[in-house]
């Protein structure tokens, strides 16, 4: 039998008394316009960590949202993207800080602020994370992490940093695209691990495996997805702007998926070959 979740649970972050929810909620793509109302839908379902990204262009709807749900800014956990520097360490910080406001307002903070990408070189990396570690001195950001970082780009922080681990490695994550290597190499590290793009943006919503099991488990294809990301211990943030399917996508917690067929959907994996957005190098 697997290990039983809730909705509620919080994981700690490595040597930081910050802790996230087991579940998060992703705006990716959530046109302006519709974003304030599906993060509401999200806090009713239950949620209580919402992630959004300079780039996604909806952090100020996603802060609107947490002003006006009625539920205090200290349950829910939000976090934020940032994806290139911005030409010196003081206009990056600059760049970060402009974020932290549009969610929090004005002295405001943000739970978890992430390098979005490694893009940017190293030297450029270093930029950015010297600009989060001081967000987190200022107290603007309760914890900081990366996103599509490989092993390389984890380890070559070490000399620098002084925030070490970072707290999270958001990546590319679901049973086509397993990323173990970067996976095994965060956990022994105590960095949590968060899956996007955890029900594969619905391209496999009709791969037969996939099918057989959600019919087995009379569930949704997403939901086996989403329930699959758990038990591998990953923070999984599906996204989609449907009413119902926010709701369902929550509904994962009253059902385990058996080690037999864990093992089944562990053997779809096709490495980088099964990414849809990006797997990431680990040299």
């Amino acid at each position: 039998m697997s290990a039983t979740y809730a909705i509620t649970d919080l994981l700690p972050l490595p040597n930081s008394s910050v802790r996230i929810p087991r579940l998060g909620f992703g705006v990716y793509r959530s046109p302006t316009n519709v974003c304030v109302q599906s993060c509401h839908k999200a806090l009713q379902a239950g949620y209580r960590h919402i992630d959004t990204a300079q780039f996604y262009a909806n952090e100020k709807e996603v802060g609107d949202a947490i002003r006006t749900s009625g539920i205090p800014r200290s349950e829910i956990f939000v976090t934020s993207k940032i994806l290139s520097p911005a030409g010196s360490p003081e206009a990056t910080y600059n760049k970060l800080l402009a974020s932290v406001e549009k969610i929090g307002g004005p002295g405001g903070y943000v739970d978890l602020f992430l390098i979005h990408s490694s893009s940017s070189g190293s030297s450029g990396r270093k930029e950015l994370w010297q600009a989060l570690e001081r967000l987190v001195e200022e107290g603007r950001a309760k914890s900081i992490g990366v996103s599509n970082f490989g092993v390389q780009h984890i380890e070559e922080m070490k000399p620098y940093a002084k925030i070490w681990p970072p707290h999270v490695n958001q990546i590319e994550l679901h049973p086509w695209c397993q990323q173990r290597v970067i996976d095994a190499y965060c956990k022994k590290n105590g960095i949590i691990v968060e899956s996007y793009s955890p029900i594969v943006r619905n391209y496999k919503a009709s791969d037969p495996t996939l099918v057989d099991l959600a019919n087995k488990y009379e569930k949704t294809t997403q939901q086996v997805l989403i329930r699959y990301a758990l038990q591998k211990g990953w923070v999984p943030l599906p996204k989609t702007d449907n009413a119902d399917r926010i709701k369902a996508n929550a509904n994962v917690f009253d059902f385990n998926i058996s080690e037999e067929d864990m093992a089944v959907l562990n053997a779809l994996d096709q490495g980088s070959a099964g990414a849809i957005v990006e797997a990431v190098v680990n040299e």
